[in-house]
């Protein structure tokens, strides 16, 4: 029982600093905050929990068919890492144009509502809180299991890790708040430029990984 409780513990710990790592909940809070700038505090929260709940979705039905679903349809890792790059390229274009809008009527409400709904799920749920990076990093715990059961200690690591970023998100939430408009504008820029940069990285990585292999 000891050397059982021992092995579950260390590959929980694995699990969970690789998934830490990966997400990068830290780094990606900025991000968050700009891109959800324009909505309304419960907006924002309704966002990060739909979010959330995309990704670890996501990273729940790739921890048990991630490689039967890549094989299934002829996608690779790189294919998915280019187009996050292209997401995220899109996303970071916008934020360095600071195309946000304050005014609105009963109509731009709705239509808020319905991107709100939208960009919770891409580019935020899919790529921006759970990317290529996480994807593959699942995938590879998931074929490292110490025992066959420990796959279970892996979904611990996934709902811990996802949990955690929820309320790192929440309490990022009010960053805007604190800093005001012309705050928010100069954060929305450099986020904007290093969200593009991550893009280009993205890309980069995909199609070099390509080529490697001719």
């Amino acid at each position: 029982m000891p050397s059982f409780i021992d092995t579950e513990l260390q590959f929980l710990l694995l699990c969970l600093s690789t998934l830490f790592t990966l997400v990068n909940p830290l780094g990606i809070t900025p991000i968050f905050v700009v891109m959800t700038e324009r909505f309304s505090k419960e907006d924002r929260l309704r966002i990060a929990r739909k979010g959330i709940m995309t990704g670890t979705i996501t990273l729940v039905i790739f921890t048990f068919l991630g490689s039967i679903i890549f094989k299934l349809y002829g996608i690779t890792i790189e294919a998915f890492q280019i187009m996050g790059g292209i997401l995220f390229f899109r996303s970071g274009l916008r934020m360095l144009e600071a195309q946000v809008g304050r005014t609105r009527t009963t109509t731009s409400e709705r239509e808020e509502f319905k991107e709100s709904d939208e960009i919770a799920i891409s580019p935020i749920g899919v790529p921006l809180i759970t990317g290529p990076g996480a994807i593959t990093g699942v995938m590879l715990l998931s074929g490292k299991t110490p025992m066959t059961y420990s796959i279970i200690t892996l979904l611990i690591a996934v709902l811990i890790t996802m949990t955690a970023f929820y309320f790192i998100l929440r309490a990022g939430g009010g960053l805007g708040e604190k800093i005001g408009l012309t705050g928010m504008r100069v954060i929305q820029r450099i986020m904007g430029l290093i969200l593009m940069v991550i893009a280009v990285q993205f890309i980069i990585n995909g199609v070099e990984t390509i080529i490697n292999r001719l």
